[in-house]
């Protein structure tokens, strides 16, 4: 890909849809809010949830076909495990009021304090959390 590393494109590609989201529909990119509005009522404001929804699995799948193939991708936990961990990761974004995406992406973007101490807080308990898995269990 000419030296420009996938997870450098993937992330000006996630900065320029949440500049385009803010500016054209004047909401914040955090994706477990938009999964949560096409979730519960009222269901005024789906369409463009599931949008956003839709073109996040079409810009995974047009990365596919032009790239041959999907990247390596091994996963040693469980489906139980898994299953778990995504019901936590949900618990978690209720509690912090949103996601890594709305967090750390749009709120230290609109210097949001509030935002910063959540996007720390997020990285101290993976940290914490892979400390632990790996070294302590």
């Amino acid at each position: 890909m000419g030296g420009v590393s996938y997870g450098f494109l993937g992330g000006m590609l996630i900065g320029a849809a949440a500049v385009i989201l803010l500016f054209a529909n004047g909401r914040i990119a955090g994706i477990s809010g938009i999964v949560g509005g096409l979730l519960a009522p009222p269901f005024s404001d789906s369409a463009w949830r599931a949008m956003f929804i839709a073109g996040m699995w079409l810009g995974a799948v047009a990365f596919i076909l032009a790239r041959g193939a999907p990247l390596a991708l091994t996963v040693q936990a469980s489906l139980p495990v898994m299953i778990v961990a995504g019901l936590l990761v949900g618990v978690g974004t209720r509690m912090g009021g949103g996601c890594t995406s709305g967090h750390g992406v749009c709120g230290i973007a609109r210097g949001s304090k509030r935002s910063i101490v959540a996007t720390l807080v997020f990285v101290a308990t993976a940290m914490a959390t892979v400390f632990v898995v790996r070294h302590a269990a």
